[in-house]
This record gives structure tokens, C-alpha cells and sequence, in this order.
């Protein structure tokens, strides 16, 4: 099993945030970005690369690729998960990736979603994949910058 050290739910994925803050903040040298539509769209995934530090490797991956990548033999990576919706990760923790907590950073206002906290809002369906995670025992907090603190995700569904 991979070394996962970070996960978190960002729609923007890749960006100075991420790049400056989160990635210092938790040691990671490799980002894995989990999204069916990027992992499909080769001309994002060549912008997302030159957005990337030259240290950190950028791996993006469909939902069924990152579960067979995550789930292999460790490489002294240290990997900072990026998904755009919690579904995903709800499909990774079920299929046996290790993922011990999520931190909810940035879902933007859309049609069919409602605030949550500060910046972050969430569809019904979307609130039901974060309570899918708790109750199969992931910690799942807001964190929107690295110098807040954790606010339980559980207390606004």
C-alpha cells in the first residue's frame, strides 16, 4: 500500500494554494490527482504538469487506475491525494485504499449544491458521500488553508 499522507477534496485540483502551502505543509512529493474527465483530457493534464514544482511527480489517474496504483507496493512516495468530489474517494476507501482521513478544502457554489462552510457547498448526493466516509470510519474535516484549524464535517450535515 501506498504512503498516503494527505487527501483532499479541491474542484480546482492543481493551484497556487496546493502548490505553495499544502504540499510543504503535509511533506508530500507526489501528487495524485483522481479524476475520470482529467484522466482523459491529456492537454489539462500537460497544463497541471507545468503548474507542478520539478521536485514533485504528478500522476493522474481514472477512479479504477488509482485504486490498482494505490493499493501496490509502496516507492517511498509520499502522496498528496486530489479529487474534485467525495464519490471518489468514497470508491477508493471501498475498494480497499487506505485513506484515514479527507480534508474538505474547496467544493465551489453550483447548481444543486448549498453552503456547508465558508466557501464549500455540497449536493445532497455529495452530503451522503461524506457521511459514507465517516461511518466507514475516515476522520473528514474543513480545512479551506493550511493555518485554519479543523472543523468537523460531521456537525453541517
Amino acid at each position: 500500500m501506498k504512503d498516503i499522507v494527505w487527501t483532499r477534496i479541491d474542484d480546482r485540483l492543481i493551484h497556487g494554494q496546493v502548490m505553495t502551502q499544502w504540499i510543504q505543509h503535509c511533506g508530500a512529493n507526489e501528487v495524485v490527482i483522481v479524476d475520470d474527465g482529467v484522466a482523459k483530457d491529456t492537454f489539462i493534464q500537460m497544463v497541471m504538469k507545468s503548474s507542478v514544482p520539478k521536485k514533485i511527480s504528478l500522476k493522474v489517474f481514472s477512479v479504477k487506475d488509482a485504486i490498482t496504483y494505490l493499493t501496490g507496493e509502496p516507492n517511498n512516495e509520499k502522496i498528496l491525494i486530489l479529487v474534485k468530489i467525495p464519490s471518489v474517494l468514497v470508491s477508493l476507501v471501498e475498494a480497499g485504499v487506505n485513506i484515514t482521513f479527507v480534508n474538505v478544502g474547496g467544493m465551489g457554489a453550483k447548481v444543486g449544491r448549498k453552503s456547508l462552510f465558508k466557501n464549500v457547498s455540497a449536493s445532497e448526493d455529495e452530503k451522503n458521500d461524506l457521511r459514507r466516509l465517516i461511518d466507514q470510519g475516515v476522520k473528514v474535516f474543513f480545512r479551506v488553508i493550511v493555518t485554519e484549524s479543523e472543523e468537523d464535517v460531521a456537525k453541517y450535515l
